[in-house]
C-alpha cells in the first residue's frame, strides 16, 4: 500500500483503549509551516442545535405563533438588546458577552442544504458544496498546505473526525497524553521497533513504512508527554465529558504545545421530542464549561491568542412538531469567542421569520465557508483559497 493511501485510510484513537497506526507517523513529514502561536478551538454542538431557542427573538409574534409551548418566554431569557435575548441557560456567557468577547453570526448555512446529520456534518467538516463529496477535511488540508506535524491539530476524543484528515497528513485524536505515552512504552512496540533493520526490501510500499511509523511515534508521544506532564489546570470544570475535554485543551494550550487547532464536540442536540428541558440542560452544560474555559485561558495568559468557534451542523425548523420538539432545519447561529473581536455582539440581523424557504426553514445569508476563509486568512495566516478550493468573501469579526 502506498504511503498516501495508508494515511488516508487510517486514524488513531488514543486514550489508552484504542490504537490505529496513523498516529504513529507523527514525524514522517518535515515541518516547514510557520508556527504563529495563534490557537483555534472548534466546538461542534452535535445533533443540530435549535438556534431560535438559543438566540430568542422575544418581540417577534411569528416566533411565538410557530413555537407554541416550546417557545422561550420572556422570563426564560436574559435580554441583550431590544429584540433579542439568550436562553437563560447561557447566563454563564453573559460576562463574556458584556466584555465584548462574543460575536454571534446569524443565518449561517450553505446553498442547497442537506438535512442528514451525517452528510451535513461532512459538508461542514470538509467545506464542500452540498453535491460534492470530499475525502479530506479543511483542517487536514491546512496541515497538508503548511507541511505540519500531526500534533498541530488535535481532536480531544477517541476517534479522529474527517475535519482533521488530510491527503498527506492527519491530525491526532487523543484524550490523555500520559496514557498515550504509556501505550507506546509497552514491550510489544519495543520488540517490533528493535527488530527493525534498514533492509532494502522494506520500502514505503510495504512494511517499511509501518515500521517507520512505529519508530517515529515514540518521538511524538514523548514530545506531547514532556510538554504537558507538568501542566494541570487549577480551575474547577463541570464534571462531565465536555468539561473534561475543555480542561484538556486548556492544559495543552498552557503547556506551550505547538498545536494550532483543537476540536471537541458536545452531543445530544437532536431534539425531535421534549426539546425544552433537554436543550436547556445541554446549553447550560455548554455555557458553564465555556465560561470556566475562558477564565482558565485568561489566568494562563493565553486567551489573547485563542479564538473559539462553536457551530452545529444545521438548525431546526421554525414550526414545532407534534412531539414538543423541532425537526431538522437549515441555517443557524455560530458563536465566535475571542479577545480582540472587530464586531462583538450580533454580527448581523436574525433571519426574517416572515420570509422562509419552501420547506419553512430559515434562509441562510452567510456561507459557513466565509467564516472558515476569514479564520484561515486573518487568524492562521495561510492561503484560504488553496485550502477551501475556491475563494470566499472575508467577514469582519476578527
Amino acid at each position: 500500500m502506498k504511503r498516501r493511501n495508508f494515511i488516508k485510510r487510517t486514524t488513531l484513537a488514543s486514550g489508552g483503549t484504542l490504537f490505529m497506526p496513523q498516529f504513529l507517523k507523527a514525524f514522517e513529514m518535515p515541518s516547514t509551516g510557520i508556527f504563529n502561536n495563534k490557537k483555534l478551538v472548534i466546538i461542534q454542538l452535535k445533533g443540530g442545535n435549535d438556534g431560535l431557542n438559543t438566540v430568542v427573538p422575544f418581540t417577534n409574534d411569528i416566533y411565538y405563533q410557530n413555537r407554541g409551548n416550546i417557545a422561550i418566554d420572556k422570563n426564560g431569557i436574559f435580554k441583550v438588546n431590544d429584540t433579542l435575548g439568550f436562553h437563560n441557560s447561557l447566563k454563564p456567557l453573559q460576562k463574556i458577552y458584556d466584555n465584548g468577547h462574543l460575536s454571534i453570526i446569524n443565518n449561517v448555512g450553505y446553498p442547497n442544504p442537506n438535512r442528514s446529520h451525517f452528510r451535513s456534518t461532512d459538508i461542514w467538516q470538509t467545506a464542500s458544496d452540498s453535491n460534492q463529496f470530499l475525502q479530506t477535511g479543511w483542517v487536514g488540508r491546512y496541515l497538508d498546505l503548511t507541511k505540519s506535524k500531526p500534533y498541530r491539530a488535535i481532536e480531544v476524543d477517541e476517534n479522529l473526525s474527517l475535519m482533521l484528515k488530510g491527503n498527506l497528513q492527519n491530525g491526532l485524536a487523543i484524550t490523555n497524553p500520559k496514557l498515550f505515552y504509556q501505550l507506546l512504552k509497552q514491550p510489544f512496540f519495543d520488540r517490533i521497533t528493535s527488530n527493525y533493520t534498514n533492509d532494502t526490501h522494506l520500502s514505503e510500499h510495504n512494511l517499511g513504512y509501518l515500521y517507520n511509523t512505529m519508530i517515529d511515534a515514540k518521538s511524538s508521544a514523548s514530545y506531547i508527554h514532556e510538554k504537558t506532564k507538568t501542566k494541570s489546570s487549577s480551575k474547577t470544570y463541570p464534571k462531565n465529558i465536555f468539561g473534561k475535554q475543555l480542561k484538556t485543551i486548556s492544559e495543552f494550550i498552557s503547556s506551550g504545545l505547538e498545536t494550532q487547532v483543537y476540536y471537541a464536540a458536545l452531543s445530544g442536540f437532536d431534539t425531535h421530542a421534549n426539546q425544552k428541558n433537554r436543550q436547556a440542560k445541554l446549553l447550560k452544560l455548554y455555557a458553564e464549561s465555556m465560561a470556566v474555559f475562558v477564565e482558565d485561558l485568561k489566568a494562563n495568559g493565553t486567551f489573547d491568542d485563542t479564538l473559539i468557534l462553536t457551530f452545529s451542523e444545521f438548525g431546526r425548523r421554525v414550526q414545532k412538531n407534534g412531539s414538543n420538539g423541532t425537526d431538522h432545519g437549515t441555517a443557524n447561529n455560530v458563536f465566535i469567542i475571542g479577545k480582540n473581536l472587530k464586531k462583538a455582539g450580533f454580527y448581523n440581523p436574525l433571519a426574517d421569520l416572515s420570509d422562509l424557504d419552501y420547506n419553512g426553514d430559515l434562509k441562510y445569508t452567510i456561507d459557513f465557508r466565509e467564516i472558515y476563509a476569514t479564520i484561515l486568512d486573518k487568524w492562521l495566516n495561510v492561503n484560504d483559497t488553496k485550502i477551501l478550493n475556491k475563494s470566499y468573501a472575508k467577514l469582519q469579526f476578527i
